[in-house]
């Protein structure tokens, strides 16, 4: 198979269907960003849930004059109760779940909600009395909270026992929500640009009809006929997909690694895990255009 007779025929197809070309690129660049930013974001979730999740603990908190859980009929927790809880945590059946723990009474709780709360109305009536003690647990297995609910809840001086990674699960539920809506519509558009590819094939192919019936008579074999056309998607989709995996980068370059590190303390996905995607894109975008353009091409040779 002759290289350059081959590429001269893919190059008069590109110029021919120029438009054509251009909404093919431009249609694999939009969905292959959809689904390089789906796959970065995938990730930063894995990342923010170990960040997280490592850190969150079990608040122990303890009753209040105000409490009305039914471990508070006495009112505020006795010096005897703390003392029965932290023996509790420190006990051969809860000490190989736990950590470290530390205790932190009304006026260190009082201190961290003004400081929480700065500026804002309810720090000003809030007195150290209203604000519960608590035993602050870290857990080797943040996963296996349970078992520490299970024994201190519902305790004499208890008022109840709170894994804080509830609070932090709806938060996970959105973000997947959103990486799961951004795959469904890379899903959508991967599938437009593989059918806008295969028209562009078949209308490349119809206005070379009559050079196709020519190069038929004279010999020339399938494969010779069909490698320019599946070039030509090959190479709207290499661009498409280049295009894409640098809108990935720019992302995380400019807004991850730029505006959100700089005003969020934990961390996000670098520069190299987005410079490892856009291999991805690449591939995915070469095989769907190459897949796209060698079926229409062979359907059409076909009829």
């Amino acid at each position: 198979m002759r290289i350059g007779l081959v590429l001269g025929e893919a190059a008069n197809g590109l110029r021919r269907n120029a438009s054509m070309v251009v909404s093919v690129v431009l249609v694999t660049f939009i969905s292959l960003t959809f689904v390089g930013t789906a796959a970065l974001l995938q990730l930063q979730i894995a990342q923010m849930k170990g960040f997280w999740y490592d850190r969150a603990q079990v608040a122990v908190y303890l009753c209040t004059e105000l409490s009305t859980a039914e471990g508070c009929i006495d009112g505020e927790a006795s010096e005897e109760q703390k003392a029965a809880v932290e023996e509790q945590l420190r006990s051969d059946t809860l000490a190989p779940f736990i950590d470290e723990f530390y205790f932190e009474d009304h006026e260190q709780a009082y201190a961290n909600f003004q400081e929480q709360f700065e500026g804002t109305p309810s720090a000003d009536y809030v007195t150290p009395e209203v604000l519960p003690e608590a035993f602050w647990v870290n857990l080797v297995d943040p996963s296996q909270s349970d078992v520490i609910i299970e024994s201190l809840a519902g305790k004499e001086g208890v008022e109840q026992v709170v894994d804080q990674r509830r609070y932090l699960d709806p938060i996970f539920d959105a973000l997947n929500t959103a990486s799961y809506t951004a795959i469904a519509v890379a899903v959508v558009m991967l599938v437009a640009a593989a059918l806008l590819i295969a028209t562009t094939i078949r209308l490349s192919a119809f206005s070379r009809r009559r050079e196709l019936g020519i190069m038929r008579l004279v010999g020339a074999s399938n494969r010779f006929i069909q490698t320019p056309f599946v070039l030509e998607g090959v190479f709207a989709g290499l661009i498409g997909s280049l295009l894409a995996g640098g809108a990935v980068v720019a992302i995380v370059q400019v807004f991850v690694q730029g505006y959100l590190a700089e005003n969020l303390s934990f961390t996000f996905v670098s520069l190299g895990d987005a410079l490892l995607v856009v291999p991805l894109l690449v591939i995915v975008g070469v095989l769907l255009a190459a897949a796209s353009a060698g079926i229409a091409i062979t359907r059409y040779l076909k009829v």
